[in-house]
């Protein structure tokens, strides 16, 4: 006799283990077998002989069933435990009917707005429209609503009211708890509240997906999965017996209205009282609170049953420095193995936010990949093109996660900080996959690579160590001396990809964390002897201590090392090779000064960078903390502290982007002013040892020659 639900998913315990996903029993749909496509229509349902969808995936990007599309990636895992999955891609939102097209969902909707953010697709830094949208067929614009996962979630709750629905995806993950909003220059709710959805599972969510569905499947409702990994649900009361600390005690923001006495543990009712099975009313059993004082003695608890309240909403909302305390909370509390539940009053509801999910074994992320992908678009698109899948039909993804931390990205917020690599047959596996069923495969590559391009099975030395950690970088201020830095895994798989018959070239197009790289010179001599087209991408992002240090980036010294090793390995293999390099203006704590010393040193390094973007203050990133609040929230929050320099004028922003571009006209005004401004009318003139030509001066051959008018230029020569 199979387990019962509730034998595979005690109730109320969170746990560092679980599972293996190709484990769990299958639900009896599992019969109807695997669809070629994931359906998308009632004839497509009917050809499978589907009366019904079990769960119903509706996303705001092109049906892909490519494993770097997420909706393929959890349509595939559903139907490989037996459910009977369809797909509704980007939907009509002006009504409800197109969420009626597969019928009504037996099990839940689950609700994506896809790969992207649906605001940071539609717009750029600049708050500018985009007119294009990599994600639609023809790259047409428009074709998904602003805010996708509240959009679509009302939606389907109009067209089919009593049906659970969960959001997921990173447009919902980066929003599950209070969060500064760009678009709106507000600080919004989480976006359960505003979606109305039953749950919220964010990160990578394969494992709390599959739990969610087979209990979902054996009866239980969605509020009895309050405590699953990976996961925020709203709650109206909470837990009875449960051990409340508040944030404050963690990390002191040095300003209490109230001090209370050091040492009392008092009791606070969720409720006055509540009615038993008999009908006699009794009394709720309590919450234990623990008083927020720096001096407080320590105190024992069980993690088990213990949470951390936040900021309310309301708080956050009107004050900047408990907002950036709350970020730093949030990051702080990352790692699976140790973090606590987190709790956020929103008016008379709290947002309860369980730990992250537990990542992915080896053998589970080689299962994911390993599913019955087709590797194409849908057949109902004809001969559309759709652009990013263009770009990553030939790439592979051999890894999740990044431990890197740049407080601009949002990578770990999403993914977590603990990598996740596939088996490196897996690998090779989908290489010749490609080779054999991509049409018109012209043997490269595109990229072999994830959030980064070198942390492929470099994780914690210590698993004992790892489950304790709370770094926020384990490569910054520092290189962690736990952290295995030896690329030898790498190494040898990129010598095997590029062994496979047929595979001609195989080229590596995700970043790379150059610091780390410096730790194996043999993996950079590999990289750069057959891996690089001529060009390399890296992203110093500046050259400023003061600007470097808000972002959690290394030294610009590294980077002056790497390219060391670059050129060296590049004379050795007998290539011509240059560095293109990314740069980020406008980031929070960096000013104009910090912008001309960078431009400066651009111009000694003989660049004319293309590669530039304006800082982007992406939902609960920490440089949006900073963004925000101005404050940093990499240190102790204080109210005294000093504010940080944010730029948020776009003019501003505009003139902070310009000094990476001085070489194009266009800026010279903008920069002649802002230099006499800075004191340093020195620079402006028609000589080498200027930065822009003076009023009048035009672009002649001699200033053509002063800049570089050759293409090498451009990039690090």
């Amino acid at each position: 006799m199979p387990p019962t639900s509730s034998q595979r998913y005690p109730k109320h315990k969170l746990t560092d283990s679980a599972t293996k996903l190709y484990a769990q029993p299958k639900y009896w749909a599992e019969c109807f077998g695997t669809a070629p496509y994931l359906p998308m229509c009632r004839e497509e349902m009917d050809a499978l002989g589907w009366d019904s969808c079990d769960i119903i995936i509706v996303t705001a990007d092109a049906y892909v069933d490519h494993p770097s599309f997420g909706m393929a990636v959890v349509g595939r895992v559903l139907e490989a435990q037996g459910y009977r999955v369809g797909i509704i891609s980007q939907p009509n939102w002006s009504s409800a009917e197109a969420f009626k097209q597969l019928g009504q969902p037996n099990l839940f909707f689950g609700v994506t707005a896809g790969n992207m953010d649906s605001l940071i697709n539609r717009f750029t830094a600049d708050l500018r429209k985009r007119s294009d949208d990599a994600y639609t067929p023809g790259g047409i614009a428009g074709k998904r609503p602003d805010r996708s996962v509240i959009v679509y979630s009302q939606r389907c709750r109009e067209a089919y009211y009593d049906t659970p629905i969960v959001i997921g995806g990173i447009e919902a993950s980066l929003r599950r708890i209070a969060q500064y909003d760009y678009w709106s220059d507000a600080v919004r709710r989480s976006i359960l509240i505003d979606s109305n959805a039953n749950i919220l599972l964010y990160g990578n969510s394969e494992r709390a997906l599959i739990e969610l569905a087979h209990r979902v499947a054996a009866g239980e409702s969605i509020e009895d999965l309050w405590q699953l990994h990976g996961s925020a649900i709203v709650k109206k009361e909470l837990p009875a017996h449960w051990t409340e600390i508040d944030s404050t005690r963690i990390d002191w923001p040095a300003k209490i209205d109230q001090i209370p006495n050091p040492y009392d543990f008092h009791n606070t009712p969720t409720t006055q009282q509540q009615e038993s099975s008999t009908g006699v009313t009794k009394p709720l059993a309590s919450t234990i609170r623990i008083i927020p004082l720096p001096l407080q003695r320590s105190a024992e608890f069980d993690p088990q049953t213990s949470y951390i309240r936040l900021p309310s909403f309301n708080k956050v909302t009107n004050d900047p420095a408990l907002y950036a305390h709350a970020s730093r909370i949030l990051h702080q509390e990352a790692n699976p193995y140790n973090a606590k539940t987190l709790v956020q009053k929103h008016g008379t509801q709290e947002v309860w936010i369980n730990p992250p999910p537990i990542p992915l074994a080896t053998d589970e992320m080689d299962w994911v990949f390993d599913l019955p992908y087709q590797r194409r678009p849908h057949p109902s698109y004809g001969d559309a093109r759709i652009p990013a899948y263009d770009m990553i039909k030939t790439s592979v993804n051999i890894m999740r996660g990044c431990f890197g931390g740049c407080t601009f990205c949002s990578i770990t917020e999403h993914e977590g900080r603990i990598i996740q690599s596939r088996s490196e047959a897996s690998v090779l596996r989908e290489i010749e996959k490609i080779r054999d069923q991509v049409p018109s495969f012209t043997g490269t590559i595109s990229d072999l690579g994830g959030p980064t391009a070198n942390m492929y099975m470099l994780n914690c030395k210590s698993p004992k160590i790892q489950k304790t950690c709370k770094r926020l970088s384990c490569v910054y201020p520092n290189i962690c001396q736990h952290l295995k830095t030896d690329h030898s895994a790498t190494t040898q798989l990129y010598k095997k990809a590029r062994a496979i018959p047929g595979i001609k070239r195989v080229a590596i197009a995700s970043g790379l964390r150059y610091d780390l790289a410096l730790k194996d010179p043999e993996y950079i001599e590999e990289l750069v002897t057959h891996h690089v087209g001529g060009y390399l991408k890296i992203a110093p992002e500046h050259s400023e201590h003061k600007t470097l240090s808000k972002m959690m980036k290394p030294d610009i010294s590294s980077y002056d090392e790497f390219k060391r090793l670059f050129d060296q390995f590049s004379r050795k293999a007998g290539k011509e090779q240059y560095l293109i390099l990314y740069f980020i203006a406008a980031h929070p704590g960096c000013d104009e000064e910090d912008m001309l010393n960078l431009s400066l040193w651009i111009k000694q390094k003989n660049f004319k960078p293309d590669q530039v973007q304006t800082f982007y203050p992406s939902p609960m990133s920490l440089a949006t903390a900073m963004y925000y609040s101005e404050r940093n929230p990499l240190q102790k929050v204080r109210y005294k502290s000093e504010k940080l320099s944010v730029c948020k004028d776009l003019e501003q922003r505009r003139l902070q982007k310009a000094f990476l571009r001085v070489h194009d006209e266009k800026n010279w005004q903008m920069l002649r002013q802002a230099l006499h401004k800075l004191g340093r009318s020195d620079l402006i003139g028609d000589s080498d040892r200027h930065l822009i030509p003076s009023a009048g001066e035009k672009r002649g051959q001699k200033y053509k020659q002063r800049t570089g008018k050759k293409k090498n230029n451009r990039r690090g020569k």
